[in-house]
């Protein structure tokens, strides 16, 4: 599961960024106590649970639990944890203009001074704004420019995670023995062979014909859908293992037909989902 932490000033905009994310099909809990998450991460354990992403509201009205927050950060960060500190904030005139249109008391004065608040807010939160990974000022954002720029920086972060794998797609011919460097092998033997008709024995799965016989199946059709969702489900988890080379493999009988098809139609799906492709057809 990846998730988000979502903290910053009061009055800063952590609530419309909670929005913001669940209309981007983030689970969001607001005001959760920082040791809590752990809970909530084995309560998410993928074989049970549908949550893949959500998103933590952490922050000073926590009181006392919200002094736990850096350290739950560290801790994360050396298990290795899938998560992204967001850090909301905005200028003190700002602030103080909001709640004054609230009407509000700034939870750290009481009944007192709004800017004084906000200062000692501020100064409170220095760290763990030191060791987020975005900062985000809404001075001078409306809503929608803010549920864009939130939607700019993961987009960023995923084309960025994308560009350090290459995806290499490779056709082959088990008589040939299988390609020493796979990852992942698919035998698509089970498919009818267009070498047993005249009319395809001599071509190869480059040829239009070939591969229009070779889809024409409902079973090819099936193939490809469970694979690539299979593959799409995968990579994140390869990326987060390190991982920079990922070999897919493609095995027919002889290496000409129907592993040259199912090879081409992985590049064309893979790279259109915006991966670094290369093809190549070993025995062809």
């Amino acid at each position: 599961m990846e998730f988000i932490i979502i903290t910053g000033m009061s009055g800063a905009g952590k609530s419309q960024a909670k929005k913001c994310l669940e209309d981007m099909n983030f689970y969001c809990i607001d005001n959760l106590p920082p040791r809590l998450i752990h809970n909530f991460i084995e309560l998410s354990d993928p074989a049970v649970s549908e949550v893949k992403k959500a998103a933590f509201v952490i922050d000073i009205r926590g009181g006392q639990f919200f002094n736990d927050l850096k350290d739950s950060i560290e801790t994360l960060k050396r298990e290795g944890r899938n998560f992204k500190v967001l850090f909301m904030e905005a200028s003190d005139g700002v602030l103080i203009r909001r709640y004054k249109e609230t009407r509000r008391d700034h939870p750290m004065s009481p009944g007192g001074s709004i800017l004084s608040g906000i200062r000692e807010e501020r100064a409170k939160l220095s760290e763990i704004r030191d060791i987020s990974d975005y900062i985000i000022d809404t001075s001078t954002l409306k809503i929608s420019q803010l549920k864009q720029t939130i939607a700019d920086l993961l987009q960023e972060e995923e084309e960025n995670e994308r560009v350090n794998l290459t995806i290499n797609v490779i056709s082959f011919g088990y008589k040939n023995g299988i390609p020493l460097e796979a990852d992942n092998v698919y035998d698509v033997r089970f498919l009818p062979n267009p070498f047993y008709l005249k009319s395809l024995k001599r071509l190869t799965g480059n040829n239009h014909k070939v591969r229009e016989y070779v889809m024409r199946w409902e079973e090819a059709k099936e193939f490809v859908r469970m694979h690539h969702k299979e593959i799409q489900y995968l990579i994140p988890y390869y990326i987060k293992q390190g991982k920079s080379n990922l070999v897919l493999a493609f095995g027919c009988t002889g290496g000409q037909h129907r592993s040259v098809v199912m090879a081409n139609v992985f590049y064309e799906l893979l790279s259109g989902d915006g991966y670094r492709v290369t093809l190549h057809h070993r025995d062809l």
